[in-house]
């Protein structure tokens, strides 16, 4: 498929799937499939970077790639390695995605980064105003930072301390999971770190995603907190469609980007 103006690919790097897919960008909906390929075992750099070539050969894609990695990434090094193998730890990924995808533009960032980028778009309008605060609940919780819809990279709000404990150790949806909570029993352990997030940054909104924000009609009306508190639309499109984003509009962590009113960084 030939790159297109308002086309884009993403692609999205998870620790047991790698997707990606052709992205309308007017309307933040796929064009064509989905293309799924399960994350290797170990998911080191190469091993990842070798998947993603797939994934745009696949998609027939000789246009600008976007990649959301579960890492801070900052001057297109990889800081940490959440659910990859973590010799990613100081790999340019920048360099290494060139030798496998060929010179094209690339855009690497971080997941929760992509998926934020996505919901502020093309999700509830509220989003694009003020101080926004969006989380991911899966394995751990994934945070962006959107000031009138500019990004600020690389958060990890997930890893903050509450009560001696990392936020996501209290309140992931894994963690509902593991200990076999009900979605009352959650929605306040939820509720108590909206609360000290509230506290710490004052956001206008919180905006909740990850797969349980499609559940959220049974724990986000129990939640106390005096901020609204948006379930995020695009669900597992967001990643994927964020990720698009950066690449055409050319953006990457760590640099000056003007990006779009609606959605830009």
């Amino acid at each position: 498929m030939a790159e297109g103006t308002n086309l884009g690919v993403g692609v999205d790097v998870g620790g047991s799937g790698i997707k990606g897919a052709v992205v309308d960008l007017d309307t933040g909906e796929f064009v064509g499939e989905r293309v799924k390929i399960l994350t290797p075992k170990p998911a080191t750099p190469d091993a990842v970077a070798a998947v993603v070539a797939d994934i745009v050969r696949e998609l027939d894609w000789d246009g600008p790639v976007g990649v959301a990695l579960p890492s801070v990434i900052k001057h297109q090094v990889a800081q940490t390695a959440a659910n990859i193998d973590k010799s990613w730890i100081g790999t340019n990924v920048h360099d290494l995605l060139s030798r496998h995808l060929g010179a094209r533009p690339i855009a690497v960032l971080n997941d929760a980064d992509a998926a934020g980028l996505a919901e502020v778009a093309f999700g509830e309008p509220e989003a694009q105003n003020g101080a926004v605060i969006f989380l991911t609940f899966g394995t751990g919780i994934g945070s962006a930072f959107f000031a009138e819809g500019r990004l600020f990279p690389n958060t990890e709000l997930g890893h903050l301390l509450i009560d001696g404990r990392d936020a996501e150790h209290i309140a992931s949806s894994a963690v509902k999971d593991a200990e076999e909570l009900s979605y009352s029993q959650w929605a306040e352990r939820v509720d108590g770190v909206l609360h000290e997030f509230d506290r710490l940054f004052n956001p206008t909104a919180f905006v909740v995603g990850g797969g349980i924000s499609r559940k959220a009609d049974k724990w986000v009306p129990k939640l106390t907190v005096d901020v609204p508190v948006i379930p995020a639309k695009l669900r597992n499109r967001a990643g994927i469609v964020g990720a698009a984003m950066a690449a055409h509009d050319h953006v990457t962590p760590n640099t000056s980007a003007p990006g779009r009113r609606v959605g830009g960084i």
